[in-house]
């Protein structure tokens, strides 16, 4: 199976079916990392000693799994479209967006703000109207990279294995990466692994965001704005995303009962509620361009 028909079929899947609802393997997995955590985590233990238990948690967390993906798709490579299958979701991110976009419109604040926390961790229940757009848009440009191309990216480089691999970190960096007294050293491997992990597929995404949107401004934000940002990665996405699409996001959020300043992202005006379309548009065209650049590879190879 070639890998172009492979992704296509993926792709065709989440169309159908979008992720999920019940018995998603990665629910599983996050009960078998919560078992992990239970029989490894210390937390009276030193700052180094945490740091070695998480490194053991995240190793005894994936590589059981890795081994049996292995094994499983050496003879079986029809399972190959159903694992990238499972591992993407842009269906589901369009759809939440579009969760937040449609109260929005209509003026409902409260619910707005309950469909924006099924997809962010920040608190919602004070946020204004621009504050909940700015944060749904964030997430659509974020998990354009995290949710789709990041995927796409490790199963091109090394196959079932290096899809699963990479979705499994990413799960425990949003179980282990906060950094707060509980997980912060504890989620410190986890957190580096999934930031090594994204480093370049991160980058290829904003590069598509820039081709495909207002590429000058795209360019000055990633120079200007991105080293500002916390996440090495996400603030990549995000500024270059906010670059191309014209619009200004980032500022205040609350996460864990603390407030955060974060820098000013884009260029052009605050962001309306429109531009969240737009977002999931370019979320959509990068796909697009993703899926030919790779038939037209394969045809040429």
């Amino acid at each position: 199976m070639s890998l172009s028909f492979t992704i296509f079929i993926a792709l065709l899947l989440d169309f159908i079916f979008g992720e999920p609802k019940k018995y998603h393997p990665l629910v599983g997995f996050g009960l078998w990392a919560s078992t992990i955590e239970k029989k490894c985590h210390a937390k009276n233990a030193s700052a180094k000693q945490q740091k070695f238990r998480g490194l053991i948690a995240l190793i005894l967390a994936i590589s059981p799994i890795l081994i049996v993906i292995s094994i499983l798709t050496q003879s079986a490579t029809y399972l190959n479209p159903l694992i990238l299958y499972l591992c993407i979701a842009p269906k589901s991110l369009l759809q939440h967006s579009l969760a937040v976009y449609q109260p929005l419109i209509s003026g409902d604040i409260p619910q707005a703000r309950l469909a924006l926390s099924m997809i962010v961790s920040r608190k919602t229940p004070q946020m204004n109207p621009l504050e909940i757009c700015k944060a749904s848009i964030e997430t659509v440009l974020e998990n354009g990279a995290d949710a789709i191309f990041s995927a796409i990216f490790w199963f091109i480089v090394a196959g079932p294995v290096g899809v699963i691999c990479y979705r499994l970190s990413n799960t425990l960096d949003a179980m282990w990466g906060y950094k707060n007294t509980q997980y912060l050293n504890f989620g410190y491997a986890a957190a580096k692994l999934d930031d090594i992990l994204n480093w370049i597929p991160s980058r290829l995404t904003a590069l598509t965001y820039l081709i495909l949107g207002q590429s000058q401004n795209a360019w000055h934000c990633y120079k200007t704005q991105s080293p500002l940002c916390e996440s090495p990665n996400a603030g990549v996405v995000m500024s270059t995303g906010a670059g191309a699409l014209q619009i200004q996001l980032g500022g205040k959020a609350i996460y864990h009962g603390k407030t955060k300043y974060k820098p000013v992202l884009g260029i052009g005006h605050q962001a309306k509620f429109q531009d969240i379309k737009r977002a999931n548009c370019l979320v959509l065209l990068s796909l697009a361009l993703w899926v030919s650049l790779i038939f037209i590879g394969e045809s040429l190879a």
